[in-house]
């Protein structure tokens, strides 16, 4: 909020400091009238679209739960979100009002970084109205994310006031509750669920809350150790407000929770896996489509793009294949690959070795390939054992990058160098630590998150740390190119799904069939792709497009290519649609190949 208000009053207070300047310059310098109409509207647009963008941060954070603290950093306030559906409706009425003022504002007229602002918060609104057009709320789960498992519950607390608003939050939990099954409940009266073989055993993941007691809930965590600053009996009233809120409002609210999730949800969720037998299926998989790339590439294209890049990346594993010196055919090495003991971890902590030591090779030549560090550093640990069963094989994330440990025959070590660069540095980890430590952006765009751009860039670090020499085996290369391969048949499976009506069995054997992954990470993974239809196809296609522009830039400025700034360029503007991105990084191009020419 205060944030909001200083950039408000920096617009236009900067404004006006010119004015007395300006009417000291002698009159053979003043700009003609066309000029000076120009350069006035030019600052009008601005300050309309900084009014708009600032408001809209405010509002956000507000609606989400969270404000800004006097120093501009973000905190949970002590309150959750409201998500019941009038309340929906009633964002999407606002949001609709704010496109209508922002279509309203000249492109032409705004600043070339004011610009970019206008095209990111028109791809914010447009997504979010299209999400509002068909209730997306109404099914808000899949079998990756949820409601109830990404609760500040981890985060730690320095101070009592932070305290109090977590308890404050915790207790609002059953309200909370019930507003999602409301509008779950509304979901499947129109048949707009989550398909319900992507949902078995999921249940587990409410149980491991509902089950616990007050002091091994994760909800206790945070007064597990509080800060030694506290008074003594501060910190007792503190560890006794908490363990009342757990005990009156979390454990119940997730014992009904679990009560309907098993005994009304599961049994009426649809039995289809396709997101065309949704109601407007095709347009709301289109939409999904548009969201998650943010390019208007159509599902049959991307399906088309799929085949060629699968049938690219299997010739380079097949190369791979014969470095490492097996005899015998491709589906045979991919069994030798699943099966043969020395790829398996035997303990959690051989396996976060090995991602720890990656990340430290990394470190040694990250200067290398980056002009820009962040200062904060990340630490890499196990996914939750309450989420691991089901998760995905590993996330970054601002305070810690996780690797998941459980079921250790299915994680083979060879995936672990790519997954690492992909989450941990310089993929996802690097990048939030950079973008948060970006104070001049406006700050509706500091926890701004593009799937396109931003899983486009993780697959990218996966294809540069060959460059960077992080693959030492033959093994490590192809596990590089398997989770490539990985990529690619998304773009396959997941338009197979949605939009050519492909059963799970056909895509769990064409997914199997092409990679070395393991059976369990097979099934969860598509499992993944039926309940969260377009998503996946965010990563290749964000990596097609940042290796494509790399391709350009080499091309055109040859020995003055600068991998350092190309990189740094990329991740100092932050997330942003894919469009924005090639048109932003043609512009740096095109200054390079100028600066160069300038110099020589």
């Amino acid at each position: 909020m205060v944030r909001v208000s200083r950039v408000l009053t920096a617009a236009f207070t900067g404004t006006a400091l010119l004015a007395p300047a300006a009417a000291l310059q002698p009159p053979a310098v003043t700009a003609p009238a066309p000029i000076a109409a120009s350069l006035a509207a030019h600052t009008a647009a601005d300050q309309r679209l900084q009014a708009i963008y600032n408001g809209y941060a405010a509002w956000q954070m507000k609606e989400s739960g969270y404000f800004e603290d006097v120093d501009g950093e973000t905190k949970a306030a002590g309150y959750l979100a409201q998500v019941d559906s009038a309340t929906q409706q009633r964002r999407a009425d606002h949001l609709r009002g704010l496109l209508a003022q922002l279509t309203a504002i000249p492109v032409a007229q705004l600043s070339a970084a004011e610009r970019v602002n206008a095209a990111v918060l028109r791809t914010i609104l447009e997504n979010s109205l299209a999400d509002a057009r068909f209730r997306e709320w109404e099914m808000p789960l899949n079998s990756d994310s949820n409601f109830w498992t990404y609760l500040d519950s981890s985060r730690p607390f320095t101070t009592a006031a932070e305290y109090r608003r977590y308890i404050a939050r915790i207790r609002d939990i059953p309200r909370y509750f019930d507003q999602q099954v409301a509008n779950m409940r509304a979901g499947m009266a129109r048949g707009f669920t989550v398909p319900r073989v992507t949902l078995e055993g999921r249940d587990v993941s409410i149980a491991n809350f509902a089950d616990a007691s007050v002091e091994k809930s994760a909800f206790y965590k945070p007064f597990d150790k509080l800060p030694s600053n506290l008074p003594a009996a501060e910190q007792q009233q503190l560890r006794a407000e908490g363990s009342a809120a757990i005990r009156d409002a979390v454990l119940p609210a997730y014992a009904k929770l679990l009560q309907f999730y098993r005994t009304e949800y599961l049994p009426k969720a649809r039995t289809n896996v396709s997101a065309r037998d949704l109601p407007q299926g095709d347009a709301f998989y289109r939409a999904q489509v548009r969201e998650y790339t943010t390019l208007d590439t159509t599902p049959e294209e991307i399906h088309q793009i799929g085949l060629k890049e699968v049938a690219r990346v299997q010739a380079e594993m097949r190369k791979t294949m014969a470095e490492s010196g097996f005899k015998g055919t491709f589906p045979e090495f991919l069994a030798f690959l699943k099966t043969d003991p020395q790829f398996y971890a035997k303990t959690p902590d051989q396996l976060m070795g090995v991602s720890s030591y990656v990340a430290k090779r990394v470190d040694n030549v990250i200067g290398d390939y980056f002009g820009t560090l962040p200062r904060r550093r990340h630490g890499i640990i196990p996914v939750p054992e309450a989420l691991a069963p089901f998760y995905t094989a590993g996330r970054g994330g601002l305070q810690n990058c996780q690797m998941n440990t459980h079921n250790l025959p299915t994680r083979p070590l060879y995936n672990i160098p790519a997954l690492t660069l992909h989450e941990c540095t310089p993929g996802h980890s690097f990048q939030a630590a950079l973008s948060e430590e970006r104070k001049d952006m406006p700050s509706f765009r500091r926890n701004l998150y593009f799937s396109g751009y931003g899983e486009g860039w993780g697959l990218y670090t996966e294809w540069l740390g060959n460059e960077m020499g992080i693959y030492r085996t033959p093994y490590e290369r192809f596990g590089q190119l398997s989770y490539e391969m990985w990529r690619a048949t998304r773009l396959v499976i997941d338009t197979g799904l949605h939009r050519y009506g492909w059963s799970r069995q056909r895509a769990i054997d064409y997914l199997g069939s092409h990679t070395a992954l393991s059976s369990h990470e097979v099934e969860t993974e598509v499992d993944r792709y039926i309940s969260w239809p377009g998503q996946a196809l965010s990563y290749k296609l964000g990596e097609l497009t940042i290796r494509r522009l790399r391709v350009e830039a080499e091309r055109e400025l040859g020995p003055k290519f600068d991998q350092r700034r190309f990189h740094d360029t990329i991740l100092a503007m932050g997330a942003v649609p894919l469009t924005v991105l090639e048109q932003q990084m043609r512009e740096f191009i095109r200054a390079e190949a100028a600066k160069s020419a300038k110099s020589s």
